[in-house]
């Protein structure tokens, strides 16, 4: 817990590793199914309920501020999850998802998907509510379904639903882990290969936005290889070799007038993203995974420097940014599962302020794809001590973390 740190010397990372293993091979055994459970009602009508956890260990080098081989040792419940979806007409569909928010402080469970589907054909459907914003693969996989655990701690700038961990009205929040309230047109053409997603959302919500401007959201991309599915507009950071060979390129692009700053400070916000996956099953069994994203942020017709200085606002990050990872899946089981070592390095340039970065090194122990997965990362660069502070006077030194984290999902 955050209020019973200690020391902790490199000397415990070696007392943390034959753990790992013992772990990994428990958690083996609470995995029994791969689905969550579906009641049919009749030959349309079926209502599915699931479930989710994520969480971890963390010990981090220097991140109270402390001098010398100091180290605080964190327990966090990063999420959990309750999922109910159902369909009652052979066209119309919903969704319902829980999450605990804010976990670290206590604990609240609120809304995290609320969504009315209509899913007539493959090429046109229309989702309304809650849900993610379409943006770029990172934000599409959400936690559950990326290739690494730290995937957004350690990741690029934020989308501006995911600026904010709460929905607020009072100009510093445009949604909440990714999702607004809105509406997205969705589908795919030329046997999957071509995929889309065009949404209309609330975006920023007071402050700058003196208009209630929507925030507009576009994603377009192509299959090469085999057609990735996953639900709806979707995506997955791995299959782990099981969606055969993916090469998917993508971009995206967000936009809302009145989407940064300041009430007296106004700005246009608009954010550009391009990614690719791609998948490969070797003549062995092993999979090589490998994902790559590059951002552009830009701000218009306002919101100073001065402003982002004063910290004012709805501060969104300007400027540019990418995110490399490559892990290789062995194909032999150790135990219950397979060991899926990887590297990533990650790279934001602020306009007005310093640049960061990240290098992170690991394993993922997959037991049973996403549904039962232990990873165990080690990471060093200034992307923690810095933040979201992209202000001139943004500092911070690089300090190395080190992460156990658990992953269930039925």
């Amino acid at each position: 817990m955050r209020d019973t740190k200690r020391t902790m010397s490199m000397g415990c990372l070696y007392n943390l590793l034959p753990g790992v293993a013992l772990l990994a091979l428990a958690a083996g055994y609470s995995q029994t199914t791969k689905a969550g459970a579906t009641f049919k009602i009749d030959d349309t009508k079926w209502v599915s309920i699931g479930a989710g956890l994520r969480t971890s260990f963390q010990a981090a080098e220097n991140s109270a501020g402390r001098e010398g081989d100091k180290w605080s040792n964190d327990f966090n419940l990063d999420n959990i999850r309750l999922y109910l979806s159902g369909q009652i007409h052979q066209y119309i569909k919903f969704e319902f998802n829980t999450d605990c928010q804010t976990c670290g402080n206590g604990g609240e469970v609120r809304v995290l998907d609320v969504i009315g589907k209509i899913e007539y054909n493959p090429y046109v459907n229309l989702w309304v509510g809650r849900m993610l914003v379409p943006a770029e693969r990172r934000e599409m996989n959400g936690p559950f379904y990326s290739a690494d655990y730290n995937m957004f701690a350690n990741g690029t700038p934020f989308e501006p639903a995911d600026f904010n961990l709460t929905i607020k009205s009072d100009g510093t929040s445009a949604g909440s882990y990714g999702r607004d309230d809105g509406a997205v047109f969705w589908g795919a053409a030329w046997e999957g290969r071509f995929q889309y997603a065009l949404g209309f959302f609330r975006g920023l919500r007071g402050g700058a936005n003196t208009d209630d401007n929507l925030l507009y959201a576009q994603r377009f991309a192509y299959n090469f290889w085999s057609a990735e599915k996953n639900p709806g507009y979707y995506t997955s950071g791995t299959y782990y070799g099981k969606g055969g060979d993916v090469l998917t390129v993508a971009i995206s692009n967000q936009y809302q007038e009145g989407g940064a700053g300041t009430f007296s400070d106004p700005g246009n916000f608009r954010g550009t993203t391009a990614d690719i996956l791609m998948e490969k099953v070797l003549p062995n069994n092993g999979v090589i995974t490998l994902n790559g994203e590059y951002k552009n942020y830009g701000i218009s017709g306002g919101y100073s420097q001065a402003s982002r200085d004063a910290g004012g606002g709805f501060a969104m990050f300007e400027g540019n940014a990418y995110d490399f990872s490559g892990m290789y899946l062995f194909p032999q089981k150790v135990g219950w599962g397979q060991f899926q070592p990887y590297v990533r390095y990650v790279n934001v340039m602020p306009t007005g302020s310093s640049d960061r970065d990240a290098f992170e090194a690991g394993t993922n122990y997959v037991i049973d794809g996403h549904n039962a997965r232990v990873s165990l990362s080690y990471v060093y660069g200034d992307m923690a001590s810095k933040g979201l502070n992209y202000s001139s006077t943004a500092s911070g030194g690089s300090d190395s973390a080190i992460k156990l984290g658990f992953q269930l999902q039925i």
